[in-house]
């Protein structure tokens, strides 16, 4: 067998779509469309965003940091408000869980490799059990918060198949963002962007030469 392990992206791929509770918000106030995912990525490296998923800031203060950003690039926010809303999008799709259960039932290993935050679980409202259930799921677990690097930092690719044990060229990687998705296969992973999960798995299924779904 060609690939021994699979690497997911959790928020738009194993989770709902933080994007798609962004673009909702965006729509909430009548800002346009993608002004935040501009914002963020425009102030990378050295923007609130980017420093929340490095760990480099707690919470409560990315808040004031990032509406700072977003009001200097012309609209005000409550990054409060919009955090929760993500973090209510931040449910689990069944049909990854059931492709993860079958990946690892044929023997390959399994991470996850995620751009995420401190303080997640408290402003999602407690969900402490629900984040130890989702890691339990994973042989490995990436995390930019505790690695000090975020994608799309060759780095944490890197990382992320150093401790699985396998080559880059071993393994495919899973993501919703394309800027995160170059950098891995510039690496030689096979990747996949996730647009809906279910295109997604019938690539997915395709490179491993087995089914990740439920059959009827």
């Amino acid at each position: 067998m060609r690939y021994r392990a699979v690497i997911f992206d959790l928020g738009g791929v194993v989770l709902g779509s933080p994007l798609h509770a962004i673009a909702r918000y965006e729509r909430h106030l009548g800002i346009p469309r993608d002004f935040i995912n501009h914002v963020v990525v425009r102030t990378a490296p050295d923007g609130a965003w980017s420093r929340l998923e490095r760990g480099e800031l707690s919470m409560e203060e990315f808040f004031p940091a990032f509406e700072s950003d977003c009001q200097a690039a012309g609209h005000r926010i409550s990054a409060r408000t919009m955090m929760d809303r993500m973090a209510e999008e931040a449910t689990p799709r069944a049909s990854m869980l059931t492709a993860i259960e079958r990946i690892r039932e044929r023997g390959l290993s399994v991470a996850a490799l995620t751009n995420n935050w401190v303080g997640f679980e408290d402003n999602a409202g407690g969900r402490e059990e629900g984040d130890q259930l989702l890691r339990s799921l994973f042989d490995v677990f990436v995390e930019s918060s505790v690695e000090g690097l975020q994608k799309p930092d060759p780095r944490i690719y890197r990382l992320a198949c150093e401790r699985l044990g396998v080559e880059p060229r071993r393994a495919i990687f899973l993501d919703d963002i394309g800027r995160n998705l170059k950098p891995a296969r510039e690496l030689g992973l096979a990747t996949i962007k996730v647009v809906t999960p279910a295109s997604a798995l019938s690539e997915l299924e395709e490179l491993l030469g087995f089914p990740v779904t439920d059959q009827d």
